[in-house]
């Protein structure tokens, strides 16, 4: 997990930090993709992408219960590298 802002602020640091990073899973918790959009403005292009309103979870209205958070990280899981 890493400081999206700080993508978005072009902290050199931040930057080169996430340029060394394995693998980078952008998730987003609607569909303007924000992450997304931060990591290509600031040149990202190899990334995995996921939304948790694709998984039926409402940005705002859904609760971080065990249950849901579980259901994040299993689809995470199952992206490339995870």
């Amino acid at each position: 997990m890493f400081c999206l802002a700080g993508i978005g602020g072009r902290v050199p640091g931040i930057l080169q930090t996430t340029h060394n990073a394995a693998h980078i899973l952008a998730i987003d918790g609607c569909a303007l993709d924000c992450v997304k959009l931060s990591l290509k403005e600031a040149g990202f292009t190899e990334f995995d992408h996921m939304r948790v309103t694709d998984l039926g979870l409402e940005k705002g209205k859904t609760q971080a219960t065990d249950e849901n958070i579980a259901v994040v990280v299993m689809a995470a899981s199952e992206k490339r590298g995870f």
